[in-house]
């Protein structure tokens, strides 16, 4: 069984081509690892069917963020009996390298096929309550999404003028968690502050930024303040606090974590 649904997903997903949050160019990915895809994928969707939630946050690792202390760069909310399938991962994502955005509902095969470091996985469950709320709201996007489509991928933490995809899912989070709803993203961030966000500090030193060739369509560091930019230390929302976030303020229910296939462990945030 478990091999005819592995074949299955890779015949779903053979003419895998460009997919949002690169360049665009036309691409094919490799069999394996596509296979590779539908292993986790599957791995994933044994662990969701365990827990009665209809959604959670599920993260990968996309980029290597390892100069940083970080192991997850991406994340989205997995959300169940969702109209484009049982297990549908929601997430922004940055629309080809450019300064916008889109929302982006995907299976779980597509979410972790593309073009990965490793398939590494943390899957995170909402308390209840949180869970029904947030799932409620995904159903209805696009409706009160609390999309921002002017992406920047250092974007400051609560800015108006632009949005990533880690700040999207945390006013989506805090929107589901408030006792009253949240349709603005001001509003939704403040309440994440107040209700223990921190953001993480990354720091970009300006000779990166100028030999390193970070001034492309998708950056834009004047959304922070002159002494950021002087200082190159830029508060910036990584999976990482968010993971931080809910267990601190109590709002985690249960944690599973894969690395290189294995169940391990999980001491805490990554």
């Amino acid at each position: 069984m478990r091999r005819l649904l592995m074949c299955l997903a890779w015949l779903l997903c053979l003419p895998l081509v460009a997919h949002a949050g690169n360049d665009c160019r036309e691409q094919q990915l490799p069999p394996a690892k596509v296979a590779a895809a539908a292993e986790t994928a599957l791995r994933a969707v044994a662990a969701l069917e365990q827990m009665d939630a209809p959604v959670a946050l599920v993260a990968r690792v996309g980029t290597d963020l390892s100069r940083h202390g970080l192991v997850y760069s991406h994340a989205g909310f997995v959300v169940r009996d969702h109209a484009q399938g049982r297990w549908t991962v929601v997430h922004l994502l940055n629309e080809c390298g450019s300064d916008r955005s889109g929302l982006y509902a995907q299976g779980l095969v597509n979410f972790f096929s593309d073009d990965l470091i490793n398939q590494d996985l943390r899957i995170v469950w909402f308390k209840p309550d949180i869970a029904r709320r947030l799932a409620t709201r995904l159903q209805q996007m696009p409706r009160h999404g609390l999309h921002h489509p002017h992406y920047n991928l250092i974007a400051r933490p609560g800015s108006r003028d632009y949005q990533n995809s880690t700040a999207w899912l945390v006013e989506m989070i805090a929107s589901a968690i408030a006792d009253k709803p949240i349709y603005d993203r001001t509003a939704a961030y403040a309440f994440a502050r107040g209700d223990g966000f921190l953001p993480e500090t990354i720091h970009v030193p300006y000779t990166q930024r100028v030999l390193g060739g970070l001034f492309t369509a998708n950056v834009d560091f004047t959304d922070h303040p002159i002494a950021t930019r002087l200082s190159g230390d830029y508060p910036v929302v990584t999976v990482r606090s968010i993971f931080r976030y809910l267990d601190r303020a109590g709002h985690t229910e249960h944690v599973q974590e894969w690395r290189n296939g294995h169940l391990m462990s999980v001491p805490g945030p990554a």
